[in-house]
């Protein structure tokens, strides 16, 4: 089974609890106005990866000493069945260790959405940040990108870290990431922090040719 991945990074410290494994999906039909993350929204078949082979990758860049995995995109419920392979193989993965991770996704869903099409994935997953991208209504919702979207908890580990008390230790913050092709971000942007980000490069002469929230 093949999943379009736009990336993945290790180690991630901004989305989630602790130290954690990171994957983007490739693919999006829901186009949030605004999306800070436009060029992960084409369906693009170059990008597509064995599920085995993207596992094997978090084993041998993680080992047994990561905290959890982010799963965002995109939008990983465009991938239903690649998406369920996934969350399957890591479950199975988290079984064989000997410390707990959590797995938290990403999704422009509603809870609604997501309660009537995807049970079967909402079983293996510990936490979903759900609900579509809005611009107008803020941003100082804890591991949300905008106040509208909801946290829901599916087990006890998700519980402790992303509960009430959990939330209290959560910091918003952004990590810069430079590869082959540019300069990178990680994490949840929060009002102006991405026009802040471009004066300041502009300020240090670096234009950026193509950002991704401006695809």
């Amino acid at each position: 089974m093949n999943i379009l991945v736009n990336k993945a990074h290790y180690p991630v410290s901004v989305l989630g609890y602790g130290k954690r494994i990171g994957i983007w999906l490739q693919g999006c039909s829901i186009h949030c106005p605004s999306c800070c993350s436009q060029d992960t929204w084409e369906f693009d078949q170059g990008r597509s990866i064995d599920v085995a082979t993207l596992v094997d990758w978090c084993r041998e860049v993680a080992g047994d000493s990561f905290d959890g995995v982010t799963i965002s995109g995109g939008e990983p419920f465009d991938q239903p069945d690649s998406l369920l392979a996934l969350l399957e193989v890591l479950c199975q993965l988290r079984s064989e260790g000997t410390k707990p991770f959590d797995i938290l996704l990403y999704s422009g869903y509603s809870e609604c959405v997501l309660s009537r099409d995807f049970a079967k994935h909402l079983l293996r997953l510990d936490a979903v940040v759900a609900g579509p991208f809005r611009k107008s209504a803020s941003g100082k919702k804890s591991y949300c990108g905008s106040d509208n979207q909801q946290m829901l908890i599916f087990s006890a580990l998700a519980e402790e870290r992303y509960g009430v008390k959990g939330l209290e230790d959560w910091k918003s913050g952004m990590q810069a990431n430079t590869d082959a092709e540019g300069i990178w971000m990680i994490g949840i942007p929060r009002p102006k922090d991405l026009e802040r980000f471009e004066a300041g490069c502009i300020k240090r002469g670096l234009i950026l040719g193509k950002p991704s929230w401006r695809c």
